[in-house]
Parts: C-alpha cells; structure tokens; sequence
C-alpha cells in the first residue's frame, strides 16, 4: 500500500536523520531493507527496539561490514534496488566497498543517497557534530528564543528530523523520478545544515529587507509579538495565541471581553508601540479563566488560539482523534503517516522488527540465498 509501493531501497544503519528519510520511504508503501550493525552503536538511550519508531515499517538483517562476504551480498541486493541510504561521515562507504563508484558500478540506475550533518565537502566535512551545531552556523539557532534570552535548542526538529531527513527523501524521489526518464542513477548530498538553510529561506528574505529584527525575541513570529504568543492560565497550563491578521485579532478581543472602544485604544497591534499593553491585557485575561474552559470558548472561532499540549496529552485533543493523527501500535502511541493520499493510501504502521535472515527472501531467489547463507 502507499504511493511509493513497488520501490525498493536498502538502508545502511545509522541514526537521526537516515532513519528518519527511511521511515518516511517506509510509510509511503518503499520496500525498506535496513542492514543493521552486528553490534548497535550505544548512543546512551536504553530502551526496547519497539520504542525505536523510527525503525517502524521495515525489514532488516544484521551484517558486518568489514567482512568481504557481507560486502558482496549487499552489492548483490542493490542490483534490485532503486536507491541506497547512507549515514556515514564521507569517505566511510568507499573504504568498506560501497561507495557510489562501486554500487553504481553494480547497478547504474541506482540512487545514492548520503545524508551528513556538514555535507560531503568544506572544511567541516570530516568533523564530528550533532544537530545543535549545524542549526548554529545557519543563524537559525541564534533568532530561536526569548528576548535578552540565550539561543533555544528546538528539540532536533529543526535540524536532524526538518531539515536533514525529509531532504534526503524528497531529494532521493525526484531522483528516482529522473533516473526513470533518464536510465542512470547519481547521488544525493543531503546535509542538514543546507536543509536547515533552505528551511530558513523566507526568513533570510525578512532579515534582507529589513523587516526582521536580528535580536532574538522582537519580532512578530519569535514570541516578540503579544498576539503570537503562549499565556499561562488560571490552571497552570498554557495557551498557544496567533491571531496576527487584524480581523482574527479583533474577534479575539471581544471575546476576552473588551468592546470597540477599548479596542481602538489598544491601536494598531501591528505597530509596535502597542505591544507592552496589549501583552498585559492578554496576559491578565488569560489567567482568568483555566485552559479547557479557554478552549471550550473560543475552539471553533477564527482567533487562532489552541491548547499547549504535553505528547502525553496530545492525543486526546478532538482534531487530532478525528484524523487519526496519532495511533496506537502495539501499545505505543506514535504519529500516523504523513500525507494522505485520497487513492493510494499508506499502510497502518507496523512495529520495528529485529533483525531476520528471512528478510532476505524479499530481494533473494533461492540460489542466491543458498549462496549467501551463513554469518556474515
């Protein structure tokens, strides 16, 4: 099921971004074979395989790498596959014996995809990073936070799972797609921090033209604006407010009580000026009344206001259970695929499997298997 059905790719284990651009193959109905490490990297994080959801939706085999054996059978499967996934630093896949050269030597309608924090050339190309430092050097991170505040780490969303993961997948489709018109594979240089940089595109305009301010915490979408907020409530809990256009704004403040007059002596709530009392009001209205009772009242208006959920909490939210956004698998509680397509819809997510030898008879014939049995 999913659009994607009928597309094979083989996933060299990694972690972040690579499992996320699979999961995402994955969902949308590609045949994913992961090749695990005989030993998993310990990154710290102990838990069972099934909480690892970004292994959902696949099959995979464990292989060493360094073994020639193990090389072979994995040239071997690429000669049925439409792409590869790799997230290793650069130059790491050629030393084993799959780089490009060699798996497109193998199959030369093949799709390589590379996925690294710094890109596969400049001077940081070999050096060790995580998510927070490619977010750094974009200046996404620095805009990212309160006013006289540090910088904010956003979680990984920014970096590993916004702009490193669905990059590598969306730029490994459009080459499958040409590698369908033109017969020949090539490879895709996926970096986080050029994904993160091109996420950051409209605001690169902003800044350009003067109408964002460099210091974190002033501007309309950066929590410097009173109208794009979060408010606690009576109950301790938090509303998230956008109403930036004027009419959503307006119909906001009626709501919280005020009339016409009050209103117009707010003034413009575009201008600056305004924003210390119009806070103020805001702030002091919320915390009149708790969150529910909040959302309860204005949940079906245009005041763009919403409930700040916990993931815990977010499941019970009614749009969320009406789409179905978030499902329960095998206990766990995890987000539904993403899109929806009206005729080839994806599958209901399947548990992360640990790895079996029977995955093979997916990509293998019987000689093959017979050939390639065995540890490897």
């Amino acid at each position: 099921m999913g659009p994607l059905a009928g597309i094979r790719i083989i996933e060299l284990a990694g972690i972040g971004p690579g499992p996320m651009a699979a999961m995402l193959l994955a969902d949308m109905g590609a045949t994913v074979l992961r090749i695990e490490r005989k030993e998993p990297a310990d990154l710290g994080v102990k838990r069972e395989l099934k909480y690892n959801l970004l292994l959902r939706n696949r099959r995979s085999i464990a292989l060493d790498l360094k073994n020639p054996r193990a090389i072979a059978l994995v040239l071997r499967l690429l000669r049925k596959a439409d792409a590869l996934i790799e997230g290793f630093r650069p130059g790491v896949t050629e030393r084993l014996g799959l780089g490009p050269q060699a798996c497109l030597a193998e199959n030369p309608r093949l799709v390589y995809g590379r996925i690294t924090g710094w890109g596969q050339d400049g001077p940081l190309a070999h050096v060790a990073g995580h998510d927070i430092n490619y977010i750094a050097v974009t200046g996404v991170l620095d805009a990212i936070g309160r006013a006289g505040q540090p910088p904010t780490p956003p979680l990984a969303l920014v970096g590993d799972f916004g702009g490193g993961g669905p990059y590598l997948a969306l730029g490994m489709l459009a080459a499958i797609i040409e590698a369908r018109q033109s017969g020949q594979g090539q490879v895709v240089d996926a970096a986080v921090m050029d994904g993160v940089a091109s996420m950051a595109t409209a605001f690169f305009g902003l800044a350009a033209s003067g109408s964002w301010q460099p210091q974190r915490g002033t501007n309309i979408l950066d929590s410097g604006a009173p109208f794009y907020d979060v408010y606690p409530c009576a109950d301790g809990k938090w509303l998230s407010v956008g109403p930036i256009e004027r009419r959503f704004h307006e119909l906001l403040l009626r709501q919280l009580g005020l009339d016409d007059n009050a209103i117009r002596e707010l003034g413009d709530h575009q201008d600056r000026n305004t924003w210390s009392r119009l806070r103020e009001v805001l702030r002091t209205a919320f915390a009149q009344r708790s969150r529910d009772e909040w959302c309860e009242r204005l949940a079906e208006l245009d005041v763009c206001v919403a409930p700040v959920h916990t993931l815990a909490d977010a499941a019970e939210h009614p749009q969320i259970k009406a789409r179905a956004t978030l499902l329960d698998i095998d206990g766990i509680t995890q987000p539904a695929p993403a899109p929806r397509f009206s005729r080839t819809p994806s599958a209901r997510p399947t548990a992360p499997q640990p790895p079996d030898p029977a995955a093979l008879e997916d990509w293998l014939d019987p000689e093959e298997l017979a050939e390639f049995g065995g540890e490897h």
